[in-house]
């Protein structure tokens, strides 16, 4: 019976240490899954911003290359007119 005591001592040792370092492990796993969590969060919201921002360009971009508006502006600002009927030449090949 003596010789299982220290035995016994040190396998209850070596259990209370896993079971620590198990549970050690475990805290550390639910903090870095918490923690990419909040991450992930954040950049859904930047990804969602960055999307709406992208529709109102889009919006701007079609607004500023509207046909009307840049016949508008080629009239306006660089007096560029249709061309007369007798200017116009056709080229065959």
């Amino acid at each position: 019976m003596m010789d299982e005591s220290p035995r016994l001592i040190m396998m209850s040792a070596i259990l209370g240490l896993a079971v620590m370092i198990s549970a050690i492990a475990c805290v550390h796993s639910k903090h870095q899954s918490r923690k990419l969590f909040v991450e992930l969060q954040q950049l859904t919201s930047v990804r969602d911003e960055m999307q709406v921002n992208w529709g109102r360009l889009q919006i701007e971009q079609s607004t500023w290359s509207a046909h009307a508006r840049v016949e508008r502006l080629a009239r306006q600002q660089m007096k560029m007119r249709s061309p007369d009927p007798a200017d116009i030449r056709l080229v065959r090949q």
